[in-house]
């Protein structure tokens, strides 16, 4: 069974940066794709960044040049960095782990396992 625990959420002024993590277990991890998600209030959960087990990313197109995802495969470790926060960027941030491999687009959170409590963004004006 996959467990993922994130932190490193907060209060940030627009402009802003954070620094989201996320330890995962339960998987061989150098083997899975992982993926940041978010859910603003009163929306559906989307895509936000990807990283396969080759290291190629995937960026939503409102984040990128602004979010950088990264993993490390030794602490079983999944990153997102952050930066020139927008009010916009205000949900709960969520990673997850996918055995399939996403060639050059954002999937749907349908083949994603792992969904923890999450962890709070909120990005004022």
């Amino acid at each position: 069974e996959v467990h993922v625990a994130e932190s490193g959420g907060g209060s940030v002024q627009s402009g802003g940066s954070l620094r989201l993590s996320c330890v995962v277990s339960g998987i061989t991890f150098r083997r899975y794709s992982l993926s940041w998600f978010r859910r603003a209030p009163g929306l559906e959960r989307v895509g936000v960044a990807l990283i396969n087990r080759d290291g190629t990313t995937t960026y939503a197109g409102s984040v990128k040049g602004r979010f950088t995802i990264s993993r490390d495969d030794d602490k079983n470790m999944v990153y997102l960095q952050m930066n020139t926060l927008k009010v916009d960027d205000t949900a709960m941030y969520y990673c997850a782990a996918s055995e399939y491999y996403y060639g050059g687009y954002l999937p749907t959170d349908e083949n994603f396992r792992g969904w923890g409590q999450g962890t709070q963004v909120t990005v004022s004006s």
